[in-house]
């Protein structure tokens, strides 16, 4: 089967734990080095975009920028609430082991 990870998430808010969200981030972005990693929420935008915008901080992309970023690579309407984008804005990735 198709193995999964759920982040609690409500639509249009942030995750309810970050730490965990932090750990999915990472190993999303850990794991699309050799696999296919999917990430979706229920309409593709909000949850979804913030999740990638902080994945591309992990790759090097500056949280200043990650919004655009993605919003030019993924989708235009990527990342839709204020909170949301401040999430990306302040979003360090944690340090330290996986």
């Amino acid at each position: 089967g198709w193995e999964r990870r759920w982040v609690r998430w409500p639509d249009f808010r942030l995750p309810t734990d970050r730490a965990d969200a932090a750990d999915a981030f990472r190993e999303a972005w850990e794991r699309c080095a050799d696999e296919r990693v999917e990430l979706a929420c229920a309409g593709g935008r909000g949850r979804t975009g913030t999740a990638l915008a902080c994945i591309a901080v992990l790759d090097g992309v500056p949280a200043a920028r990650a919004v655009a970023y993605v919003r030019e690579h993924y989708s235009p309407h990527a990342v839709e609430t204020p909170w949301q984008r401040r999430f990306v804005a302040r979003w360090t990735p944690p340090t330290g082991p996986a």
